[in-house]
């Protein structure tokens, strides 16, 4: 895991809402900000390709309500808010345009922030995300846990552990992963035509064996104009974004 050049907490929408600072930013470059998926925080889900993004820009990586090191609030946890906040965040930080990489719940994320403010939105690289809860297999809308698909204990466990070492209130943990699972799966905010609508240049991951149906990533393809598709091989959702071999020249060429 990479060292943050800086990290802080900024008042947005009534969060304290902390964020990293990685990398450099070279002159006429966007930002990259990077989101996380539910229950995880910016170690958990970008460890393995951090380095390489931060490399030769710069990467804004905030924690979202009530994850990692941001507190959580009595508010409901939507995908909107979440992404209200990540805009009110690059207010807080003079940045008018960035590119995002969002990941499963960052994922649903950035796709809301690129709906609803398109102008915030350079390129936009979007890993295990739907656009309708029908978008995902059967035993992940109603969890069958002895699914391969499904994260395991020791996934679980590991953002447990993560949790009770950041987070400011470490008892919180169960409840707030019965909050995280509840905004995950309401009811998604977008049409087709919204995804028809969407202009900036955009690239979707999905693994073979993730949340996400191959086929549905497909038919948001066809939906998004000029998007690209890549379906990973012998890839889980939780291995998605570790799969650097072929997720690091993907994102690379995109983003370049």
């Amino acid at each position: 895991m990479t060292v943050p050049s800086s990290s802080a907490h900024a008042e947005v929408n009534g969060l304290e809402m902390y964020y990293e600072i990685h990398g450099d930013a070279p002159d006429g470059h966007r930002p990259l900000v990077l989101l996380h998926g539910g229950a995880q925080t910016v170690g958990l889900a970008f460890s393995a390709v951090l380095p390489a993004l931060a490399a030769d820009r710069r990467v804004v990586a905030p924690e979202l309500q009530g994850h990692g090191h941001t507190a959580d609030t009595d508010r409901e946890l939507t995908v909107p808010d979440l992404a209200s906040d990540v805009v009110a965040l690059l207010d807080e930080l003079g940045v008018q345009q960035a590119d995002f990489l969002g990941f499963s719940l960052g994922g649903l994320t950035a796709l809301e922030v690129a709906v609803r403010h398109p102008e915030r939105v350079g390129r936009l690289a979007l890993a295990a995300t739907m656009y309708t809860q029908d978008g995902v297999h059967e035993e992940v809308r109603v969890p069958d846990y002895s699914s391969p698909r499904l994260p395991s204990q020791a996934d679980f466990q590991e953002m447990a552990d993560t949790y009770a070492t950041v987070a400011p209130d470490p008892e919180h943990f169960q409840d707030f992963l019965a909050k995280v699972s509840a905004g995950a799966h309401a009811p998604l905010p977008w049409t087709a035509d919204d995804l028809r609508g969407l202009r900036a240049p955009t690239l979707l991951l999905v693994g073979d064996g993730d949340f996400v149906r191959v086929e549905h990533a497909a038919e948001m393809q066809r939906l998004i104009p000029d998007a690209q598709l890549a379906v990973l091989p012998a890839t889980t959702h939780m291995s998605l974004m570790r799969r650097t071999s072929l997720l690091l020249p993907l994102l690379g060429e995109f983003f370049a």
